[in-house]
């Protein structure tokens, strides 16, 4: 191809030289030929379609390199618009022809005006470019129309390419528009710091060596993210996999089997109520781990016992616990019990049953209701542990620190005992050796039950202390341990049936420090070789954790306000009032007939509508007004006035379904309750109570058991 007059095409407002560097004006003419565009703003037929094809190249060259960074994306794409609806450019010789002529003749001299003002420095490379250019230019107008329209197509879509890329590097504004000079046939743009490719290439890299550095990293970080997310995935997956593993390991069983509960406390002004779990451990001899552990092999395949009664009281506020043990010999009344599992009924008791026995009718259920009975107290939920179930969590725990104040061996004569074995001083205990000491009498004090509730409390003491100290259990490993070994050793009600229920109980009772906690035994006097609830004293004890108030006397308690009801009592005559016999001490049985008798005596201050409920007796230390909602308070107040008790003595409660008067212990004869004197709120002595923050307390040894 002859090489043409014409150089090339500034499409930008640059200049154009030909060889040798005479400067001549682009009229819009075929390449090689110096056309001056007319004065009069006429211009060949011929021309026209060329000029206007030319000038779509240049706005798609223009539109290209903004997009490379000079240029906003959105702005490049609406150049890249204009340059595709150019390609239905208007064929020569017509009226829209001439316009467009008039605008090429109008950019050429642009060009020339620009070219005038050009350095004589340009190199003969830049000579050469414009002869590329030219070249070029000569190629495009012997193309037909049509294949004009597909090249400017085609140049737009580059464009808009270009303006959709997220890596494009911006530089400066003459870089790109010198860059966005090359001609339809001609290599791609060059971006900041790349190389054009060769004539009919693709566009040149956005990075170094025309490489995508910046596109590449971001695939990278995709990448990374997708692997990320598909690990984070996996890993829940697991994790709730292993979730319901722990949940299939806990075994559940009913709360209460019994007939009647205690009533549920009321909130605190807080709307807080507190929090009551019944912790047992079972000597069950049902597997053989279980009877190796255990020994007497007389007992196997028998019923179980709850040797180990402990009840855990978290006040309403979360500030202090309190925890009551019952000696396993104590002799009480068993209510009446229907096992869950087939059905089988276990009638009440009299008053002379051992407590351990209830966990043998019909399972834990049957020791709460036993509770629950004795002390009026509203228990919420159980967790009970067999012997190997002890060693698992004992050993996961990695120990807890115990003390004796001489050496022991829990091992008489005739071979009974515990065979626990410990020198003198403190000695980390876990595992079989843990267990040894939850069961020693023998060698312990006075070798009664009495003292081994101590020396369980000692343990108890220092396990929470350990656990809040985190000593032992620092990895992931040790952990996963502890969750596995507890949730495979623990029975525990459908309340606390799964890991984030137990998880969250814990969480609660971690609110409370050591100094705030408090071990107890249950008052107690003896009766033979066993023993009963002390009068007074166990029913005194059972009232401070009944009304949530702290064993360690720390509680700052106001008295409350007594306030009359907004809701307007009705006619005596009309109130519906139920009365149940509440006489029941844990010492004395219940008063019979007493709820008949105070139906009668208030139907004769005009209640009509009194009437004695047939259940069972219960326990209740002071008369009570129970209501069950608001437009009820009211009428409640009024019972309650005319027999002179006081408002506190009137509480809300779901417990009941109509107003209901349980006449306590205070009214077990006469016309009207005893007048109560002023609560003693103090923990009975006899309750031997241990502070939780004692770590140096020592179980004291008896010396026929030293070694």
């Amino acid at each position: 191809m002859g090489q043409s007059s014409v150089q090339g095409e500034e499409a930008s407002g640059g200049t154009t030289a030909p060889p040798g560097g005479a400067k001549t004006r682009d009229s819009g003419g075929t390449p090689g030929q110096g056309v001056a565009a007319p004065r009069d703003g006429r211009r060949k037929r011929g021309v026209g379609a060329e000029a206007q094809a030319g000038r779509a190249q240049a706005r798609a060259g223009k539109a290209g390199a903004r997009a490379s960074g000079t240029a906003r994306p959105d702005t490049a794409q609406a150049e890249a618009g204009n340059a595709q609806a150019l390609t239905g450019a208007p064929r020569a010789g017509t009226p829209r022809a001439g316009a467009a002529t008039a605008e090429a003749s109008s950019e050429a001299q642009t060009g020339k005006a620009a070219a005038n003002t050009s350095s004589k420095a340009q190199t003969s490379k830049a000579a050469a470019e414009a002869s590329s250019k030219a070249q070029a230019g000569k190629a495009a107008a012997n193309t037909s129309s049509k294949a004009q329209r597909r090249l400017v197509k085609a140049k737009a879509g580059n464009a808009q390419e270009q303006a959709d890329k997220p890596d494009a590097r911006p530089g400066t504004a003459r870089d790109h528009v010198d860059k966005a000079q090359a001609a339809p046939g001609e290599g791609g743009r060059a971006g900041k710091g790349g190389r054009a490719g060769p004539p009919g290439a693709g566009g040149g890299g956005g990075g170094g060596d025309g490489k995508p550095q910046r596109g590449r990293k971001r695939r990278i970080l995709r990448w990374s993210a997708t692997v990320l997310s598909v690990l984070i995935l996996g890993t829940a997956a697991a994790g709730y996999l292993y979730y319901q593993h722990l949940n299939g390991n806990l075994e559940t069983d009913d709360l209460n089997l019994g007939e009647h509960r205690a009533p549920e406390p009321t909130p605190n002004s807080a709307g807080q109520t507190p929090l009551n779990i019944l912790l047992i451990g079972s000597d069950a001899r049902d597997s053989k781990e279980n009877r190796k552990l255990g020994g007497a092999k007389d007992t196997f395949g028998g019923p179980p016992l709850a040797d180990v009664q402990m009840l855990l009281h978290l006040s309403a506020d979360r500030s202090n616990m309190s925890v009551i043990s019952m000696p396993r010999d104590t002799l009480l009344t068993i209510p009446k019990c229907t096992d869950p599992d087939d059905g089988k009924v276990y009638k009440e008791t009299g008053p002379r049953m051992m407590t351990n026995e209830s966990l043998g009718r019909g399972g834990p259920g049957c020791t709460v209701a036993t509770w629950e009975k004795l002390t009026n107290i509203h228990i919420n939920h159980f967790m009970m542990v067999d012997f190997a179930g002890v060693v698992s969590m004992a050993d996961a725990i990695g120990g807890v620190p115990v003390c004796v104040d001489k050496n022991i061996h829990s091992r008489t004569s005739a071979g009974k005992g515990s065979g626990l074995k410990l020198e003198k001083g403190t000695t980390k205990i876990k595992g079989e050796q843990a267990l040894q000491w939850l069961r020693t009498r023998y060698g312990f004090e006075d070798g009664s039950d009495i003292a081994r509730a101590k020396a369980q409390h000692m343990y108890m003491n220092s396990l929470v202390r350990t656990l809040r100290e985190n000593t032992g259990l620092t990895s992931p490993n040790q952990l996963r341990k502890l969750a596995e070994n507890a949730t495979r050793a623990l029975k525990v009600d459908p309340g606390l049936g799964t890991v984030m229920k137990l998880y969250g109980l814990g969480n609660e009772l971690k609110k409370v420090s050591p100094e705030r906690t408090t071990m107890t035994t249950m008052p107690f006097e003896y009766s033979g070789s066993r023993v009963v609830p002390k009068p007074g004293d166990a029913e005194q004890l059972f009232r401070l954790v009944r009304d949530d108030i702290a064993l360690d006397g720390k509680d700052e308690r106001k008295p409350a306000k007594e306030k009359l009801s907004d809701d307007p009592a009705a006619p005596d005559d009309r109130i519906a009032l139920q009365v149940r016999n509440g006489t029941r001490t844990a010492t004395e049985p219940p008063v019979s007939r007493r709820a008949s008798d105070v139906a009668e005596l208030l139907a004769e201050k005009g209640f009509k509508q009194a009437a004695p409920d047939p259940a069972s007796a219960l326990t209740e230390a002071r008369t009570v007004v129970r209501y069950p909602s608001l437009e009820l308070e009211g009428d409640a107040q009024r019972v309650a006035k005319s027999l002179g008790l006081p408002l506190s003595a009137v509480k809300k409660s779901t417990d009941v379904s109509g107003i209901t008067l349980v006449v306590g212990s205070d009214w077990r004869e006469g016309a009207k309750p005893k007048k109560a004197k002023k609560a003693d709120d103090r923990t009975p002595e006899s309750a031997d109570a241990l502070n939780g923050s004692e770590s140096k307390a020592c179980m004291k040894v008896d010396p026929n058991f030293t070694w």
